[in-house]
């Protein structure tokens, strides 16, 4: 059997499964509100990725009934911290994002086909394969790009959050007005925004500590995980609120000063790595090059 022969049945198999994928959106009752069940209650918000935005649509009609089907708890608690920790959990449910990593299996693995055919690269039709745990990686590395992006920016306003909030309760509002304020002032942040999350779930029931709590939860950060472990300590035993929040922001300013001193360490670690393998040998071939080139002609 030649190579036309296998490109011949790999096309028919393709369209067999797209004929298939097709009929079966068609006939499924494929009803997003009963699939769709988001704890708020509102509809997703629109994701600020494109990719997410224009793969939405071909995941509710082609993959979703299918990312339904996959019911192991442990896999589906994953996904859902993953969506929590990176703050996407107004965009995309379980479901979705589970829809989005078979999807994009299906389109990479389908690129790298049609590239194999179209260049005439003649790579072994399994290499096509390996796009398909490539494709399932894209949500996750989109996933762990915003808990990056999220992390630094909650690591560089929580210094500053901690001294407003010391001051305002020095001041005499109580903790909650004076996040209240910190919510007012900077909505951008993402503190600022999971702060307000804090006082929606308090003004819906939730007591304090529980509050705080969900905060450290959904942010999965060291830094607020002790933050917030002292605020509810300090709230148990009623010690000053503010004198806490100025403890904290002093120790939070000393740890980020230690972590850029290892990072700067690490940094002149990692420089001798192009050093030795591209500077040196330049320097090498500069310096020695003319001796070597003299013993080669003997002196001519």
């Amino acid at each position: 059997m030649g190579s036309a022969d296998l490109l011949l049945i790999f096309g028919v198999f393709l369209a067999a499964v797209a004929v298939y994928t097709f009929t079966s959106a068609m006939l499924t009752n494929n009803n997003d509100k009963e699939m769709l069940v988001w704890a708020s209650g509102n509809e997703p918000a629109k994701s600020k990725n494109p990719l997410i935005n224009f793969s939405r649509p071909l995941v509710h009609v082609f993959t979703i009934q299918h990312a339904i089907r996959i019911k192991s708890p442990d896999y589906r608690k994953r996904v859902a911290k993953i969506l929590l920790t990176a703050g996407l959990s107004r965009e995309l449910n379980v479901d979705e994002f589970i829809g989005l990593q078979i999807l994009w299996a299906i389109l990479v693995s389908g690129f790298v086909a049609f590239l194999n055919y179209g260049l005439d690269l003649e790579l072994p039709w399994l290499f096509c394969l390996l796009g398909i745990p490539l494709g399932a990686m894209v949500p996750r590395i989109y996933a762990s790009s915003e808990k990056g992006r999220r992390e630094m920016s909650v690591r560089a306003d929580l210094p500053f959050f901690a001294d407003l909030l010391a001051l305002s309760t020095e001041a005499g509002l109580d903790f909650i007005a004076a996040i209240q304020k910190i919510v007012d002032k900077a909505s951008d942040s993402v503190l600022a925004q999971e702060l307000g999350t804090v006082l929606q779930d308090i003004k819906l029931g939730s007591a304090r500590a529980d509050a705080l709590k969900g905060l450290s939860t959904r942010l999965d950060i060291g830094d607020i995980t002790s933050f917030v472990a002292v605020l509810v300590d300090a709230d148990a035993t009623g010690a000053s609120i503010s004198k806490v929040l100025k403890d904290q922001s002093n120790q939070i300013r000393l740890e980020r000063f230690v972590r850029a001193e290892k990072a700067g360490a690490r940094a002149s670690q990692i420089m001798l790595v192009p050093m030795m393998l591209f500077i040196m040998p330049a320097v090498m071939l500069v310096v020695f090059g003319p001796v070597i080139v003299s013993f080669y002609y003997g002196g001519k």
